[in-house]
């Protein structure tokens, strides 16, 4: 059994926040992670805020029991709606979340028309359209859903014809409004990158999240390292063999076990 020690609590809906955990383990070598995935609830994109903000909650309260000493909010979704109680809840504790960056995707297209890629929830969000208000007045900004996606990539066969479709579905739009550069707004997305690029076609630039959420991460974590064995833990609300399968086959990391959580 794992001892609770301190550690960098993260977590999403499911597999999507693997891509912020993949960066945080490039830039934090030396720290402990804990992530969750709370697959017995996945997708969070097409749930009500309140549910969003109740499963963020509990979450949280896990992972500070499990030794969490700053938390990561690995979920556009969850940013969007639950970040503020997260806060509230504990307001001593550093909580980084994720969200679409607007400012740098405005500031990174040519045309002044950029394209934002988000799950239903994160598009209807007050927060988004806060960020839309402050960042987006400059630039024509078409904002769309892609309800299902999540569901998709979580199965795992990134390369399947009927995701391929699916993704082009959701760009056509984008491409037909000659968006030059386009923010993938939740952290799923860049695990279908290349389906993605290839739906947009070559000269339209993506733009993702996890680096800078990292970054942020490392600024605000102020707890032990270790130079030998860092402890990474991954857990699911779902079924371990199919996030298991999902982290070896999509990230390459074959010998990091997938534990059961009831949370």
């Amino acid at each position: 059994m794992f001892d609770p020690q301190p550690c960098i609590g993260v977590f999403d809906s499911g597999v999507g926040g693997l891509t912020v955990l993949r960066e945080l383990r490039q830039q934090l070598s030396e720290a402990r992670l804990l992530y969750l995935a709370d697959a017995a609830h996945a997708p969070y994109g097409e749930k009500t805020p309140d549910f969003i903000v109740q499963r963020s909650l509990a979450i949280g309260s896990w992972l500070k029991e499990q030794g969490a000493s700053l938390l990561v909010v690995a979920c556009n979704t969850a940013t969007a709606h639950a970040i503020h109680a997260l806060r509230e809840r504990w307001p001593d504790l550093p909580v980084v979340g994720t969200e679409p960056g607007i400012k740098p995707a405005v500031q990174a297209s040519r045309n002044g028309r950029v394209g934002v890629l988000a799950t239903p929830a994160t598009l209807a969000s007050a927060r988004y359209r806060s960020l839309i208000e402050r960042h987006g007045a400059s630039a024509q900004v078409i904002s769309q859903p892609c309800a299902g996606l999540v569901d998709a990539i979580e199965q795992g066969e990134l390369h399947a014809p009927a995701l391929r479709r699916l993704v082009q579905e959701f760009c056509a739009p984008l491409r037909e409004a000659g968006v030059d550069t386009v923010l993938m707004g939740c952290t799923h997305y860049p695990l279908v990158r290349p389906l993605i690029q290839e739906a947009l076609g070559p000269d339209v630039r993506l733009l993702d999240v996890e680096t800078a959420v990292a970054q942020q991460a490392c600024r605000l974590w102020t707890g032990p390292t270790t130079e030998c064995a860092p402890g990474l833990r991954i857990a699911t609300t779902g079924v371990p063999m199919a996030l298991q399968r999902f982290v070896s086959t999509a990230l390459g990391w074959r010998d990091v076990p997938v534990e059961s959580a009831s949370v």
